[in-house]
């Protein structure tokens, strides 16, 4: 039917801030859906907390609310804007249970707000297991063996019936959150106690173990006309037993008989006209690799994970049309490419998802794999066959390898690899591949690890090759055979001895360079400018030249903790201002997830590895020669001085002026000359000199690899023993870099984005950090505008910026993070001559679009002529707080102490006039609880009692009851303080643990001496138990003291009749 003229205005929910399970494949789906509401007329409200994104830019949605995503915040919003209706599948599980919950309360039926798309029977019907369950036995479809519980006897009493080993699922929650394998009871005990706690209504399915049948999605789409296509077939490498968000996926499905692959197809169709679906739909169904026996595990009635990946894949935007088909027009309605929307793209080509892992930053957190997702982003790879798109999705997850080999395993015995893998592992396919090279059998490796023996012949064929090319040290057809493999020049040089280089220049010769076909899988003839490259033999390439002067943009690569969708976002807004500009605009990136692999983001797309060899390619390509590294974040300007050495100009930003800034000598000999005081220190290779450096400043010490991205191995260590503990880490890891060793300097830490064209310098907005330094920027509250500090410190912070950035060279964007003491006085921590993390926080504060200033400055439009003369415009009145957003539940193992090395996976906003109530507004838009009663458990170090004493005295006087260890319960209680003493672990007591896990406890403050070990045993077991059952952990006084302002601002106090 067409579409409906009856609705005028519709609100559609994000996802909220980024966490491993859910993340940036929701700005994208938002992104396309808001646009394409507004392309058919609708007046679009949006609400998502994350200011991180595109999807919450003013220009994406008709009006845009940054609010918390609970039920208060969008019933207000229902009620004042008054929309006809809601598209709930957009924001992923946040958005889908938000809009459930409203229509549950009654919410919907008093704002007379109709829910669009699939229905909330529907929905209910896919998402409860009981009702999913019934509803599959109904039309017969075979469904795994489960019960459903709503406690642990009931849950044991199941696994008993049903059969160990047995997996527990809880409802409602994300990404597999509190999900595990249980083998036995204990394990059941272990895992049920924190997955009935996690699901919002305590209910956990107990179900069969199919562990090792191979995993088999198919994203499908229907309208209301009940038309139904599948889009996209994918194939998991890793068998069930990994969450799909973990596991390595190909597209099209490849191992399949052609009986089995009609057989779920069919499957998928049935089930989700039965569920009467529309739009997008993922589902996931169980296969026995050796019979035809097959079950269906779940369906997401909504825009999921693997929606983006299927877009990317199969070039069929899933959100644009899900969004359409909600407003009731037909798949034949609805215009994709050269065709419509009822068309089932055919893939020619071969594609490769990796996930990306957090594990090279959390060398502590378990690499282990199972139901619960780890993985905090993604990569996808594009080639002629597997080989070459695997490889390709290898050289992108930024991990240090170019090829299926890590060091790591490089010495390890046959026996040790296979004890490794009898476990799933975030790096199984670099041990598979090292099995292989001592001669493992395929069968062998199958047996192992139950992947597919296609997928292992695949490897086995790679390193098959590495030895002929050992074989044949410069050979021309060795090379030529290898490079339609898909190995990258550094791996063949490395293999033949000699120099990236060489085997370059062996190729120029031999005129050997990549065909770059287009993705196109309707065959209508259309041009669609997305390209991925190939060696196979007789390509030719697809992407047309045109006479408009081209800039290159390099995208951010796969999201990790770091590096967030805050870079995509700077690098979508570089991409719209250059087309603005009147220049072809051509972006290069290998993240399904992000706006930027959009192909209607950029004049063309090119879904290629971050790597020199694969940009010069796409250089060769398209006779580009200029260049933006500065907005990809580290990515980006990594590559930036292996493209000058070749050649390429860099506009924006050059790598004389990056080195200025990220080489600690050329840094230090710069801010002599333009007098800015740093805090003393030394860059040191070895441990003698880190030693005579720490003597030197005095202790304590800040210790950080140079060139690292969010703080990665950043430690404040207070004596020799500690030092040199890390240094005989950290150096290792650096691969020969130097690592800082600076005095600290304990002080309130501040931050600003600032952009200078050469001539001039702006800076929109200074941010002050809530918690003190030793806590990464990364992790901390971070407030704009600052709240605390002098206007003189402000006229000295404008002062060093406008020096650094014309004494640096800075042409764009730069970061520049300062440490304001006690006094005053004002230190320059670092700068970075790039986008930074706050870039979109600070433009949706300001109001100032730092990305697209930056970008004409870049292109040789000046401040000036852009409009903007002062160097800091007045700030705003409303205060904006950026809040981190945390994952440690996902985690097992990582400790959620706060440091100088980032943990947040994501962040969100809060904004209102009074700070407090900004600042109330982000914490709960963070995910914290907050609460106005309740207990508090204490246990301070000794240097932080005087501090934290009145910190608890508030606490205390607004009715919470204290409870501590022995010597902080002694210290509070000679100040009057009524406190429960609960017995250390370390001496064997188990009250602590058990007090949290009771749940009375509302808030933990657990500091660390600074002399402690790296890991104090006490603290990270309270820390870890506090995190299991969902208690929010304090681990710095300073956002307590900002709790407490918020609590006290937000709570009714009580009082007798006359008391003052």
């Amino acid at each position: 039917m067409p579409k409906r003229t009856d609705l005028k205005k519709i609100m559609i929910i994000g996802s909220g801030p980024i966490v491993i399970g859910q993340a940036a494949e929701f700005d994208y789906a938002g992104t396309q859906a808001c646009l394409s509401l507004k392309e058919e007329g609708y007046e679009v409200i949006l609400v998502n907390s994350n200011p991180a994104t595109i999807m919450t830019d003013t220009s994406v949605a008709d009006k845009v609310y940054m609010e918390p995503l609970t039920l208060e915040y969008v019933a207000r919003i229902l009620r004042k804007e008054r929309p006809d209706a809601i598209v709930p599948g957009i924001g992923g599980q946040t958005g889908l249970n938000l809009a459930m919950q409203l229509e549950q309360k009654g919410v919907l039926k008093e704002c007379q707000v109709e829910l669009l798309g699939t229905d909330s029977d529907s929905i209910r019907r896919a998402e409860d297991r009981e009702q999913f369950k019934e509803l599959c036995q109904s039309i017969g479809e075979p469904v795994i063996p489960s019960q459903i519980t709503y406690n642990l006897e009931e849950a044991k009493a199941a696994a008993a019936a049903i059969g160990y080993p047995v997996v527990l699922r809880p409802a409602f929650t994300l990404g597999g959150t509190g999900g595990g394998f249980a083998d036995d009871e204990a394990q059941l005990v272990e895992l049920g106690m924190q997955a009935f706690k996690l699901s919002p209504i305590h209910q956990v399915l107990i179900e069969k173990s199919v562990k090792g049948y191979k995993e088999i999605e198919f994203e499908v789409m229907r309208d209301a006309s009940d038309r139904a296509i599948t889009i996209c077939g994918m194939e998991n490498i890793d068998p069930v037993g990994v969450h799909t968000g973990d596991s390595a996926v190909v597209a099209p499905i490849m191992t399949l008989s052609d009986h089995d692959m009609k057989m779920l197809n069919d499957s998928a169709i049935k089930i989700i006209r039965a569920l009467k679906i529309q739009g997008g739909c993922n589902v996931q169904f169980a296969l026995n690799p050796k019979t035809s026996e097959y079950f269906l595990i779940e369906i997401n009635p909504r825009v999921s994970r693997s929606s983006a990946l299927a877009s990317k894949a199969s070039g069929y935007p899933i959100a644009r049309v899900t969004a359409k088909v909600a407003v009731g027009m037909n798949l034949d309605e609805i215009a994709v490419a050269n065709t419509t929307a009822a068309f089932e793209p055919s893939l020619d080509y071969v594609v490769a998802k990796l996930p990306r892992f957090p594990f090279d930053k959390f060398s502590t957190a378990a690499n282990t794999l199972g139901t619960q997702m780890k993985a905090t982003g993604e990569v996808m790879g594009i080639g002629s066959t597997l080989e070459e798109c695997l490889l390709k999705s290898v050289r992108s997850l930024e991990i240090g390898a170019q090829h299926l080999w890590l060091p790591k395993f490089q010495n390890m015995t046959k026996a040790e690899l296979t004890e490794y893998l009898h476990q799933f592992r975030d790096d199984g396919l670099f041990a598979v591949a090292q099995l292989l090279r001592l001669g493992a059998s395929v069968d062998e490796v199958a047996a192992l690890t139950m992947i597919t023996p296609y997928f292992l012949e695949t490897i086995r064929g790679i390193v098959d090759m590495e030895q002929t090319l050992c074989a044949h040290k410069g050979d021309g057809e060795a090379l030529k055979q290898a490079k339609q493999m898909g190995f990258c020049d550094p791996y063949i040089a490395r293999l033949w001895g000699v120099r990236e280089e060489d085997v370059y220049a062996q190729r120029v010769q031999l005129g050997l360079y990549p065909a770059y076909k287009m993705v196109d899988t309707s065959h209508t003839g259309a041009y669609i400018p997305y390209f991925y490259s190939t060696y196979a033999p007789g390509a030719k390439s697809e992407a047309r030249r045109s006479d408009k002067k081209k800039v290159v943009v390099l995208g951010a690569g796969p999201i990790r903790i770091g590096q967030g969708v805050e870079f995509d976002y700077s690098t979508v807004h570089a991409v719209q201002t250059i087309r603005r500009a009147g220049y072809e605009a051509i972006i290069i990136n290998n993240n399904p997830e992000t706006v930027s692999t959009d192909y209607t983001t950029a004049d063309k797309l090119y879904f290629e590895p971050l790597t020199p060899e694969d940009v010069m390619n796409i250089l060769h390509e398209e006779q580009a020669d200029q260049v933006i590294a500065s907005l990809g974040g580290q990515t980006a300007i990594n590559l930036a001085q292996p493209l000058m050495t070749r050649g390429v100009q860099i506009i924006g930003t050059d790598c004389a002026a990056i080195e200025r800034a990220e080489n600690r000598d050329c840094f230090e000999k710069l801010l002599l000359e333009l007098n800015i005081p740093q805090p003393m220190g030394a860059a040191v290779t070895n441990l003698d000199d880190g030693l005579k450096a720490a003597h030197t400043v005095g202790y304590p010490v800040l210790v950080r690899p140079s060139f690292v991205l969010g703080g990665r191995a950043m430690e404040i260590v207070a004596d020799d023993e500690m030092l040199r503990h890390y240094l005989q880490n950290a150096v290792r890891t650096g691969e020969g870099k130097p690592v800082l060793v600076d005095k600290y300097i304990s002080g309130r830490e501040v931050e600003v984005d600032a952009i200078c064209d050469g001539r001039d310098v702006f800076v929109p907005g200074i941010m002050e950090l809530v918690e003190r330094t030793g806590v990464h920027s990364g992790d901390s509250i971070s407030v704009y505008p600052p709240f605390s500090i002098s206007d003189k410190v402000k006229g000295t912070i404008l002062t060093y910026a406008k020096k650094l950035g014309l004494g640096i060279g800075i042409v764009g964007l730069y970061n520049i993070q300062f440490i304001v003491d006690k006094s005053d006085h004002v230190y320059i921590i670092e700068v970075n001559p790039r986008s930074s993390r706050t870039v979109p926080f600070l433009s949706k504060a300001t109001g100032y679009q730092l990305a697209d200033i930056a970008t004409n400055v870049i292109l040789g439009t000046s401040l000036k002529e852009q409009g903007i003369f002062d160097l800091y415009p007045p700030e705003k009145e409303r205060c904006y707080v950026k809040a981190p957003v945390f994952s440690f539940a996902k985690l097992h193992g990582l400790d959620a102490y706060l440091s100088p090395e980032m943990k947040s996976t994501g962040e969100a906003i809060g904004y209102d006039k009074k700070l407090s109530r900004a600042m109330y507004k982000a914490l709960q838009a963070s995910g914290m609880n907050v609460q106005n009663y309740g207990t508090v458990f204490v246990t301070l170090a000794d240097e932080d009692k005087p501090e934290g004493l009145p910190l608890v005295r508030r606490f205390y006087e607004m009715g919470f009851n204290i409870e501590a260890t022995a010597g902080t319960a002694a210290y509070l209680k000679s100040f009057g303080i009524r406190t429960r003493v609960r017995g250390k672990i370390s001496d064997g007591s188990h009250e602590i643990l058990d007090s949290i896990r009771s749940g009375y406890v509302s808030y933990i403050i657990n500091t660390r001496s600074i002399h402690s070990s790296v890991h104090a045993q006490d603290g990270a077991a309270i820390r870890r138990c506090a995190v299991e059952n969902g208690v929010t952990v304090f681990t710095s006084l300073d956002t307590v003291r900002v709790l407490l302002d918020v609590l006290e601002e937000t709570t009714l106090a009580v009082s007798t009749i006359h008391a003052e």
